[in-house]
């Protein structure tokens, strides 16, 4: 597997943050707690939805969302303006594969960086598309379960990816940033994700009574 960067500080180039935000950052790092608790309330279910379905394990998301928080609290005086969502996702998905490696449930294999262009499949939520699904009626609740199971059948890499990306909105460049890894490496993994997914969608959706 290729390894995850360690979270750096100062990574992102480019800033995405609200004006109110920045200013909300900008009193956290001189110490104000209630600015630091306001971001930690703007962005815990953000988190905490990222690690669930990377991990699909409710307890160790809510650890890695602590973590993440106290690990930012930490770490927000070297933070230089970047986008504030980015350089969190990064820390609690690094979080994410040291649990998974402490885990060792089974193995992470290598992801080839070649172009993909011609395997192009549609994002996550096309796949879930009304015109894609057979014609019974799911339960939200349901469908949802399928999905994740069907992200825990992915590899750790495609898993991560296929989640910043088709759940949490964040472009190529963006989604880079945080695993540490080329674009091309993002687009080829996302490629294969999504088609893996399609093939295991299909069959837990034709298997259904």
């Amino acid at each position: 597997m290729e390894n995850m960067a360690t979270t750096s500080i100062g990574a992102f180039q480019e800033s995405s943050n609200s004006p109110n935000e920045t200013v909300l950052i900008l009193r956290a790092r001189q110490g104000d707690l209630d600015a630091f608790n306001q971001l930690v309330l703007n962005y815990q279910d953000r988190i905490y939805n990222l690690a669930v379905h990377i991990l699909g394990d409710d307890y160790a998301a809510d650890d890695i969302t602590q973590n993440t928080f106290l690990t930012a609290y930490l770490k927000l005086p070297h933070f230089r303006n970047g986008s504030f969502r980015s350089w969190l996702s990064r820390i609690a998905t690094n979080a994410c594969y040291d649990v998974y490696r402490l885990n060792k449930r089974h193995p992470v294999m290598s992801m080839e960086d070649k172009d993909l262009a011609e395997e192009r499949i549609s994002p996550l939520d096309d796949l879930l598309s009304s015109s894609q699904l057979p014609e019974i009626e799911l339960e939200r609740h349901e469908l949802a379960h399928i999905v994740q199971r069907a992200l825990e059948q992915l590899d750790m890499d495609q898993r991560a990816v296929v989640i910043l990306v088709d759940q949490q909105d964040f472009d190529y460049l963006e989604a880079a940033q945080v695993l540490g890894i080329p674009i091309g490496t993002v687009k080829s993994r996302l490629a294969r994700a999504r088609m893996r997914l399609c093939q295991i969608l299909s069959k837990s959706l034709d298997s259904l009574p």
